[in-house]
């Protein structure tokens, strides 16, 4: 679903910090016909085991954001106001496409983060757009001593920012995620990044946003740092997604010492609005 790019640790075969390797290559000789060098070229050929944030959405909803996962058939997802991200099979078949269609309704619209296959004829893709995932590969990480933490209370104020600013989907419930940091001037939210997706051993940065009136002060990469710091104090490694063709956020997120490892979909489709909803909500019910 999300795939290397040129120049990414994935694809170049460098080893981060992070973690993540990539392939070593054959290292039986040339022309070699001892089983021993058969053996490494076999185990070279082999497709690479699928990473963890190849698909970030399923592996953490079947791991550490299990006690979010509604599953339906085939088809994972949060609840409905905490994101609305959902993780599919890697190959779904009509089956999968008619529940999911139930969930979300005749002219629903599905969000299909790192989906790079086709929709059904009869769904409407309305957004669809490149996109990149960065990974921690030396981010000098800070505590901010002007960051607070975000908590329900705040979720008004959030959801008031991020209509000005679109960061992305933040909805009431989004805040139980993760920790999420604000800065405030005069006692008015004016920049927040937090904790999104969180699959074993890793945690997306998200939302970070600044208000237009504090821009220019350096105020998102500040909170960038402090998630930053929050993931790596329990044992964790920070990695986030941005759109590609947001240029002057990728350079900033490299300057920070994040590095491009895989290019990524973004995705939106909508369900057809005369789609059978009695028949596939059935479907689900049978399923559940």
């Amino acid at each position: 679903m999300s795939r290397p790019l040129t120049g990414s640790p994935a694809s170049t075969g460098t080893t981060r910090t992070t973690g993540i390797k990539g392939n070593t290559g054959n290292t039986g000789t040339a022309g070699s016909t001892t089983g021993a060098g058969n053996a490494r070229r076999t185990a070279a050929d082999r497709p690479a085991a699928p990473h963890v944030l190849d698909h970030p959405a399923l592996t953490a909803l079947t791991g550490p954001h299990a006690r979010f996962a509604e599953r339906h058939g085939r088809i994972l997802r949060y609840p409905a106001d905490v994101t609305p991200w959902v993780a599919l099979p890697e190959e779904p078949d009509a089956r999968d496409w008619a529940v999911l269609a139930a969930l979300a309704g005749p002219g629903g619209e599905v969000p299909l983060l790192g989906f790079d296959g086709r929709v059904p004829d009869d769904w409407e893709v309305i957004w669809d757009a490149e996109g990149v995932q960065l990974v921690d590969d030396g981010v000098a990480t800070a505590p901010d001593p002007e960051a607070v933490r975000l908590g329900p209370a705040d979720v008004p104020e959030i959801l008031d920012l991020v209509a000005l600013t679109r960061p992305g989907p933040f909805l009431p419930r989004t805040i139980e995620l993760g920790t999420y940091l604000g800065i405030r001037r005069n006692g008015v939210l004016v920049a927040m990044a937090g904790e999104r997706l969180h699959p074993p051993g890793w945690t997306e940065i998200s939302a970070v946003c600044t208000h237009p009136d504090a821009r220019g002060e350096g105020l998102a990469g500040r909170l960038v740092r402090a998630v930053a710091h929050g993931i790596r104090e329990r044992g964790e490694t920070p990695f986030l997604h941005a759109a590609a063709g947001n240029v002057n956020a990728v350079r900033l997120y490299e300057s920070m010492g994040f590095a491009l490892r895989r290019g990524t979909r973004f995705m939106t489709a909508r369900v057809p609005a005369a789609a059978g909803r009695g028949e596939t909500v059935g479907a689900v019910r049978r399923m559940e």
